[in-house]
C-alpha cells in the first residue's frame, strides 16, 4: 500500500485548478498524468522580468516590465491590420500590438485612463517603441509578482508557460514535508538542502547556472532518484538470493576431459568468470548472473563448461538464442565436444520437422538429452524436460523477462546465466541489470590480431572495389554491409539489393545476398555457401550483426557507416574478429558529416575496446540502442542524467548496499523514510515483493 502521506501527489492532474479534459490530455503527454509527474518536469530556461525602465529608456530587444497608463484604443481599419493600444508614462508613449483580437478581453484588461503593469519584449518600429502581445497585463498590486524571474519549462502545443507555471505551483503546494532519507553527514558534506527545499529551489531558479545538471539542488534530486533505483535493485537481488536453489557441484570429470580436448588455452578472464559461476552454482540459492564479453572473447565455451558442471550431477541444461543462425552456431561449437564426451546435444527451433520434433521431445522428457539448444521454440508448452537445472540465455536483451522466466519454470529451482556480446557501460549495468550478479570477460584469446579500421568517403568506392578484388583473388572472404533492403522515397541509402546486383556484375557467382526479409531457410542456405567458400562475398544488412561465425572472413566494408550507431558498428566489425588472420574494416561515409557522426567514426578508427566504445556511445546519444528493450529502463530517469551524474550513481550504489546491510527490512527511522522514497519514485514493486515477503 502506498503511504498516506503520498496520496496528494498521486492524484490525477485533472484535480488541479484550471485543468479541464483538453489540458489533461496535453499535460499527460508532456509530463505524465499524476501530480507527482509535474514535480519531475524540470525548467529549461529563465526570463528575467526585473528590468523595469521608463518607456523612453527601454532598450529594444530586451524583456521589460513597465508601469503605464492606458491612453487610447486604435481599432484596425480592416481585418489585415492589428489592433493597437497607445500607453504612456511621464517619459513618453508606446504602442501595444495585438494580431489576435479578443475585443472584450482587451477592453476589460486595458481600460482607457487606468494604470496597468505590462511585461514583454520591447521592439522599435518607425522610431516608436512597441510591444506585441504582452506576456503579462496586471494591476499595480501585481507589480512585484510580475517584475520577477519567470521559470521557463519545456512545452507542448496548446500549453502556455504561464499556465504550466501555475499548475506546477499548485503541485508544489501539495507536496508534503518529508522526513530526511539521506545520511546527515553526507548532506552536510555535499552542502545540499533538504528534499523539499531543493525541489522548491529547482522550480524557482534565480540564475542560469541553477538550470545546469551540476547545480547543487538538481544534484540532490538526481541523487534521490538514483538512490531509489539502486535500493529497489538491491532489494530485488536480495529477493533472488533468498529463493532456495539447488546445489550444483559436479565431480569435474567431464570438464577435465573438455580441457584436454580444447585446441587452445582458456584466458585468465575466462577462468576467473568460470570460478564466479561455479561459486553461484554451488550456493544453496537460485543463480541469476549476467555474463558480458566482447565479440570473440569466448563466452560460448564458458557457457559449455558451466553446463557440464550440471551434467556431471545428472541434470539437464538448455541454451536459448534469439535467432536460428545463432542457435545452429552454438550447436556447431558444442556438439563435436559433446560427442567426444559421450553426451547428447540437440537443436530445437521453429523449423524442426514434426516427426523429428516428436522423437526429440520424447527423449528430452526421458532425460536422454543432456544439452538442448534452441530459439523461442523452447518456450512452447509441449517442451518438457526430465530434470532441467541450468539455463543459459544468449543475447539477453532480445528476450523479455517473461520469456526468461517461462523457460526457467520448465525446471525446478533453475539457475540462470544470461550472456551478451553487446558491451554494456558500467552505469547501465548498475541502473538496469542491478538485480543480477555480474561477470565480465575483458580479455580476448591470445594470438588475435587487431582489425585495421579505415574511414573513407563513399566516392572512393571504385578504389574499394579494386582492393576487394585483390582480397578475393588471394582466397579471403568479405562482407559488404548496407543499411537498407530496398530504395525508399524517403532515403537515398544504397540498397543491399542494388549493391548486390552491381557487385554480381563484377564478381559473378561468388557474391551472395542476405537480409532480414528472407525466409529462414534461404538465409541458412546463403550462410552455408559463405561458410563453405562457394560464396566469397556476402552483401548483407545488419542481419549479420549478432553471432555469425566465419573465421575465414577478414574484410568488412560498411557503406553509409555514418548512419549506424557506435554499438552497431562495433558488433558488425566483430564478425571479422573470429579467426587469427589480420583483418580490415572499411567505413564508407557520405558527407557532410555531423559532429556526432565524425566522432563516432573516429572512435571506431582508434579503438576496438568494446567497453570503451559502449561508454562513448552512451555519452554521444544518451544510451541509444545499446540494449534494445531492457534499455528503456535507463531512459526512464526524470531527474538524473548519466552523462554528468555517473559519480552520484556509484555513490548511490554503495549507499544502497550499506543501508540494506545495516537495516535489511528498512525498519529504522531512516529506513522508514527510504520506504517513502521508493514509493515516491514509483519503485513500489521492490517494497511490495521484498518487504511484504
Amino acid at each position: 500500500m502506498r503511504p498516506e502521506i503520498l496520496y496528494p501527489l498521486f492524484c490525477g492532474i485533472e484535480t488541479l485548478k484550471g485543468v479541464g479534459e483538453r489540458n489533461r490530455q496535453l499535460l499527460a503527454r508532456l509530463a505524465g498524468d499524476k501530480i507527482v509527474d509535474l514535480l519531475w518536469h524540470l525548467p529549461s530556461g529563465l526570463i528575467d522580468r526585473r528590468y523595469s525602465p521608463k518607456i523612453r529608456e527601454a532598450l529594444p530587444g530586451r524583456v521589460a516590465t513597465l508601469v503605464v497608463k492606458i491612453k487610447e484604443h486604435l481599432p484596425p481599419k480592416n481585418h489585415h491590420q492589428p489592433y493597437r493600444v497607445v500607453v504612456e508614462d511621464d517619459s513618453g508613449e508606446m504602442i501595444l500590438i495585438f494580431f489576435k483580437v479578443y475585443l472584450e478581453s482587451i477592453r476589460k484588461n486595458l481600460p482607457e485612463g487606468e494604470v496597468r503593469v505590462i511585461s514583454g519584449k520591447i521592439e522599435s518600429f518607425n522610431g516608436m517603441k512597441q510591444m506585441s502581445h504582452p506576456d503579462y497585463i496586471g494591476g499595480l498590486k501585481q507589480l512585484d509578482e510580475i517584475r520577477n524571474i519567470e521559470t521557463v519549462y519545456p512545452l507542448t502545443a496548446g500549453i502556455s508557460n504561464k499556465a504550466l507555471n501555475r499548475w506546477i505551483s499548485q503541485a508544489l503546494a501539495k507536496t508534503p514535508l518529508f522526513s530526511e532519507w539521506l545520511n546527515t553527514d553526507f548532506l552536510r558534506q555535499k552542502n545540499w538542502k533538504s528534499f523539499n527545499l531543493a525541489l522548491e529551489a529547482v522550480h524557482h531558479p534565480k540564475q542560469f547556472s541553477d538550470l545546469e545538471a551540476l547545480a547543487p539542488d538538481r544534484m540532490r534530486l538526481a541523487y534521490d532518484e538514483l538512490l531509489a533505483n539502486q535500493l529497489a535493485l538491491c532489494l530485488a537481488r536480495q529477493r533472488v538470493k533468498k529463493q532456495a536453489g539447488r546445489v550444483i557441484n559436479g565431480n569435474g570429470e567431464l570438464r577435465q576431459k573438455l580441457f584436454s580436448l580444447l585446441p587452445f588455452q582458456l584466458t585468465d578472464a575466462q577462468k576467473r568468470v568460470l570460478e564466479e559461476i561455479y561459486a553461484d552454482q554451488r550456493a544453496p540459492y537460485r543463480m541469476l548472473r549476467l555474463l558480458q564479453g566482447d565479440v570473440g572473447s569466448g563466452k560460448t565455451i564458458v557457457a559449455l563448461f558451466s553446463m557440464l558442471n550440471a551434467v556431471e550431477c545428472g541434470l539437464q541444461t538448455a541454451i536459448m538464442a534469439p535467432t536460428e543462425i545463432l542457435a545452429k552456431q552454438h550447436l556447431e561449437t558444442m556438439k563435436p565436444f559433446c560427442e567426444q564426451l559421450g553426451l547428447r546435444a540437440e537443436l530445437l527451433c521453429g523449423k524442426t520437422k514434426a516427426k523429428q520434433r516428436k522423437l526429440l521431445l520424447e527423449d528430452l522428457a526421458q532425460g536422454k538429452i543432456n544439452i538442448l539448444i534452441g530459439t523461442h521454440a523452447l518456450f512452447q508448452e509441449d517442451v518438457r524436460f526430465c530434470n532441467l537445472a541450468y539455463v543459459v540465455v544468449d543475447e539477453q536483451h532480445r528476450f523479455g523477462v517473461q520469456q526468461r522466466l517461462s523457460l526457467s519454470a520448465k525446471g525446478d529451482k533453475v539457475d540462470i546465466l544470461v550472456m551478451t556480446a553487446t558491451p554494456i557501460p558500467r552505469t547501465l549495468v548498475l541502473t538496469t541489470y542491478g538485480d543480477m550478479e555480474y561477470s565480465k570477460i575483458d580479455q580476448v584469446p591470445e594470438g588475435r590480431k587487431p582489425v585495421d579500421t579505415r574511414v573513407l568517403p563513399v566516392d572512393k568506392i571504385q578504389d574499394v572495389v579494386a582492393g576487394l578484388r585483390r582480397k578475393l583473388e588471394s582466397g579471403a572472404r568479405a562482407y559488404w554491409v548496407c543499411p537498407l533492403v530496398e530504395e525508399s522515397e524517403k532515403s537515398d541509402l544504397a540498397a543491399a539489393q542494388e549493391r548486390f546486383e552491381a557487385l554480381k556484375k563484377i564478381f559473378g557467382e561468388k557474391v551472395g545476398l542476405i537480409h532480414g526479409k528472407m525466409k529462414e531457410k534461404e538465409k541458412d542456405d546463403v550462410m552455408e555457401k559463405f561458410k563453405s567458400g562457394t560464396l566469397r562475398l556476402l552483401v548483407a544488412t545488419t542481419v549479420i550483426e549478432v553471432g555469425v561465425n566465419v573465421p575465414e572472413a577478414t574484410l568488412m566494408i560498411i557503406e553509409h557507416a555514418e548512419r549506424f550507431g557506435l554499438a552497431q558498428l562495433h558488433q558488425l566489425r566483430g564478425r571479422i574478429k573470429r579467426g587469427f588472420e589480420a583483418s580490415n574494416c572499411l567505413l564508407l561515409y557520405a558527407g557532410p558529416l555531423s559532429e556526432t557522426a565524425k566522432e563516432r567514426l573516429d572512435i571506431m578508427r582508434k579503438t576496438e575496446d568494446g567497453f570503451l566504445i559502449a561508454e562513448k556511445d552512451l555519452e554521444l546519444r544518451g544510451g541509444g540502442e545499446i540494449l534494445g528493450n531492457r534499455q528503456s529502463g535507463f531512459s526512464e530517469f526524470k531527474l538524473a542524467d548519466m552523462s554528468v551524474h555517473k559519480d552520484l550513481l556509484y555513490t548511490a550504489h554503495k549507499d544502497a548496499q550499506m543501508i540494506l546491510e545495516l537495516d535489511p527490512k528498512l525498519e529504522s527511522p531512516r529506513g522508514k523514510a527510504l520506504k517513502i522514497l521508493l514509493y515516491l519514485f514509483e519503485r513500489d514493486d521492490a517494497v511490495k515483493t521484498y518487504i511484504s515477503g
